[in-house]
C-alpha cells in the first residue's frame, strides 16, 4: 500500500492518472469504512491548504463520480466526507478516541480555509464547499456561523441534483431548528417517482410506458457527491441494527475438502494446503493486491503474467477489461486501467478470509447466511439480476461457480462503482458459473 505522504504528493501531479489514483487512495487509506486514522486529520489540513492552488482547477473523471469535475471540487467532496465522519461517535465505529478528537479539533481550521469557496463561480465547487461547511458546523465552536450559511444551504444544497447534498441540507437545517417539511415531502415524491419509473423500466411487457420510463430515468441527473453505496440510504447510517436480531448467528462457512489426491479432471478442486491464504480488507484490497493497481503492478506482485487479457476497443483506443492469472487462480477486472474488482476462482483460487472465515470454495448458501447475520447496516444487502448477494458495506459479492455436480462460492471483491454487477462485469464473467 502507498504511504500517506506519497499519496498527498501525487494529488497535484501533472499526470492525470496519478491525480485520479491519489484521490482514490485518499478514500481507501484515510476514510475507509467510515473511520478516521492517525493520518486522516493531518491529511485533511494539508488538502485544505491546497485548495487555492491553480493546479486544482484541472478537470478529470474521478473513480467515484459520474462526469467531469475539477480537482478542487473533488478535494472539497473528500473534506465533506471527512466532516461527515467527524460528527460520529466511537460506538459508530469511527475509530479511536484520540483519532476522533484530532479530527474534531481540525474543524475550525478547515472551516476558515473552505469558507471562501462557498461563493465560487464553479457550481460544483460551490456545492461541495457548502456541503463541507454545513457538516463542519456541527462543531459547537462554529455554531455562531450557522445563520450566515443556512440560507445558502437551503437555496443551493436543498435543490441540488445530487441526493447526498440534498440529504445534508435536510439533516443540517433540521438540526438548526428550521422547518424542512417541504423538503422532506419533495424528496419522498422524487423517490416515489424514481421507484415507479424503475419498476416500469424493468417490466418486459411495459411497451410504450417502459420506453418512456427508461428515457425519463436516463434524463435524471446522477447523485455523485457521495461514494456510491448500493441499496443504502444515508439516513440509515446512524441506526445500524442486526440483520437477524432474534436469530442465533450461524456457524462460519467451511471450505470444500478438495478433490482426492491424484484426481486431475476438469472439475478438480484444490485442497486446503494447495491454496494461498489471503485476507480481505473491504474497499482496500485482497491479499497482496490493492484496488487501483495497474496490470504491471499486479504482475509484479503475483510473480506471473496474465494467461488471458481481454480488451475492448473504442475507436483507436483500447481499454483493458480483465486479466486472468491462472497460477494464482484469480481474475483481475479493470476500469480505466486500474484494478476495481478481484474474482477468486472457486476451484483453484486463493482461500480469502474475512474475520478468519473462508469465502472461497464453500457452499454458497452457508456463506450468504453467515454474511447476512454479520451485516449490521440496513439496506446493505442487495441481489444482482442473477440472484448473487451483494454486500455494499463490505464491497463483496458472492457468485456461484460449478464444480462438476456441486456448486461453490466464487467471491468478488469490489470497489463502490462495481456493486451493480450487471452493468459492471464483462459478459465473460457471467459465463463463469
Amino acid at each position: 500500500m502507498p504511504d500517506t505522504s506519497d499519496v498527498l504528493g501525487a494529488v497535484l501531479a501533472a499526470d492525470p492518472a496519478r491525480r485520479v489514483r491519489a484521490v482514490g487512495d485518499l478514500y481507501r487509506l484515510l476514510l475507509n469504512q467510515e473511520q478516521v486514522f492517525p493520518a486522516t486529520a493531518p491529511a485533511a489540513l494539508v488538502l485544505a491548504g491546497l485548495l487555492d492552488d491553480p493546479r486544482t482547477l484541472a478537470e478529470d473523471r474521478w473513480e467515484r463520480r459520474a462526469g467531469r469535475r475539477s480537482l478542487r471540487a473533488e478535494l472539497l467532496n473528500w473534506l465533506a466526507s471527512f466532516a461527515d465522519i467527524a460528527r460520529l461517535d466511537i460506538e459508530d465505529g469511527v475509530g479511536t478516541a484520540q483519532n476522533l478528537a484530532a479530527a474534531r479539533a481540525a474543524r475550525p481550521i478547515l472551516h476558515d480555509r473552505i469558507a471562501d469557496f462557498c461563493d465560487a463561480d464553479d457550481p460544483l465547487v460551490k456545492e461541495a464547499a457548502l456541503a463541507a461547511t454545513a457538516l463542519l458546523l456541527a462543531d459547537p465552536a462554529l455554531a455562531s456561523s450557522v445563520p450566515r450559511y443556512a440560507p445558502a444551504v437551503r437555496e443551493v444544497l436543498a435543490v441540488s441534483a445530487d441526493s447526498y447534498y440534498r440529504w445534508i441540507a435536510r439533516e443540517r437545517l433540521a438540526s438548526w431548528g428550521e422547518d424542512v417539511t417541504g423538503l422532506d415531502t419533495a424528496e419522498k415524491e422524487h423517490r416515489a417517482a424514481l421507484d415507479r419509473a424503475g419498476a416500469l423500466a424493468e417490466d418486459p411487457f411495459g411497451g410504450q410506458e417502459q420506453e418512456q420510463a427508461i428515457r425519463w430515468l436516463e434524463e435524471q441527473p446522477e447523485g455523485t457527491a457521495a461514494p456510491k453505496r448500493l441499496g443504502r440510504r444515508r439516513e440509515d447510517r446512524t441506526a445500524p441494527i442486526p440483520a437477524a436480531l432474534h436469530e442465533p448467528a450461524p456457524e462460519p462457512p467451511v471450505a470444500a475438502a478438495g478433490s482426492e489426491a491424484g484426481y486431475r479432471g476438469p472439475w478438480r478442486i484444490a485442497r486446503e494446503e494447495e491454496r494461498a491464504e489471503w485476507m480481505f480488507t473491504p474497499y482496500v484490497g485482497v491479499g497482496p493486491l490493492h484496488f487501483g493497481m495497474t496490470l504491471e503492478e499486479i504482475t509484479r506482485v503475483l510473480g506471473e503474467g496474465p494467461a488471458v487479457s481481454s480488451y475492448s476497443h473504442h475507436g483507436e483506443d483500447q481499454q483493458l477489461n480483465y486479466a486472468d492469472f491462472t497460477e494464482s487462480g484469480i481474475r483481475a477486472l479493470f476500469h480505466d486501467g486500474r484494478l476495481g474488482c478481484v474474482a477468486a476462482d472457486a476451484l483453484t483460487g486463493p482461500q480469502v478470509r474475512l474475520d478468519a472465515a473462508p469465502l472461497t470454495g464453500c457452499a454458497p448458501s452457508h456463506v450468504e447466511d453467515w454474511l447476512v447475520h454479520r451485516t449490521t447496516r440496513p439496506g446493505s444487502l442487495a441481489y444482482s439480476v442473477a440472484c448473487d448477494p451483494v454486500f455494499a458495506d463490505l464491497g463483496l459479492a458472492i457468485r456461484s461457480q460449478r464444480a462438476g455436480y456441486i456448486v461453490l462460492t466464487r467471491p468478488l471483491f469490489l470497489l463502490h462503482d462495481w456493486l451493480d454487477l450487471w452493468h459492471a462485469l464483462p459478459s465473460e464473467e457471467w459465463n463463469c458459473s
